[in-house]
């Protein structure tokens, strides 16, 4: 009851700090519930290598193939921005126990609303990183840059800002790996590269994929 009441305070909290998010996370409640289904009938293993985030990890269906021979465990969900992430931490963080966390997520925020700026998502991403460092201490982060989809394309601006400032606190922090995926997803003229999407210009096809795989797999 403790826990569910501490929760449910965060949650009014985020929405104070972040705007109107008052149903932020009910769109997902369907997702959380069949990654809870999916558990009850084999609990993963702890230990493995934690993919959440966004959309852009969830449709990533055949990532175990792109890294062969690392445990991986994939729980993107939906169009998840950073405070549906920390809402849901337990459900798609804690209770796996990772041995390493990769994250892909602010995107959807700056997407949501124009009164989210750059300073916004930074300040969420920090949120999230201290939560999972304060009962996760140990485990190494590794944070996958804002892409830069044709669809949002006039969000690039504060895409790269939120990026860059990223960046820069997890270089002071231990156990942490930016990974910068923005600028090779560029053409040589700065714009987004087509080709590596799917028909919506937000979602990348296998080729965008091979991008990610290729920039991460160090990381792993």
């Amino acid at each position: 009851m403790k826990r569910n009441f501490l929760k449910g305070c965060l949650f009014v909290m985020l929405a104070c700090l972040g705007g109107c998010f008052s149903m932020v996370a009910q769109p997902f409640i369907n997702e959380i519930k069949e990654f809870t289904r999916q558990d009850a009938g084999q609990m993963p293993p702890t230990g493995q290598i934690l993919f959440t985030g966004s959309s852009s990890f969830r449709l990533w269906k055949d990532m175990q193939l792109y890294f062969p021979g690392k445990p991986i465990l994939n729980r993107g969900f939906g169009g998840a921005s950073l405070t549906d992430v920390i809402y849901y931490a337990d459900e798609v963080i804690f209770k796996y126990q990772p041995g390493k966390i990769v994250l892909y997520c602010g995107e959807n925020d700056l997407a949501a609303s124009s009164t989210i700026t750059a300073d916004t998502v930074v300040a969420r991403f920090v949120q999230l990183f201290e939560l999972v460092r304060d009962r996760m201490p140990q485990v190494p982060i590794v944070y996958v840059s804002i892409k830069p989809s044709p669809s949002r394309r006039s969000l690039m601006p504060a895409m790269l800002q939120a990026n860059t400032k990223i960046r820069q606190f997890l270089q002071q922090q231990k156990k942490t790996r930016y990974v910068d995926v923005y600028h090779k997803m560029l053409d040589a003229t700065g714009n987004p590269l087509t080709h590596i999407f799917t028909s919506d210009s937000l979602h990348m096809n296998g080729d965008g994929y091979k991008i990610w795989q290729k920039a991460l797999k160090r990381y792993l």
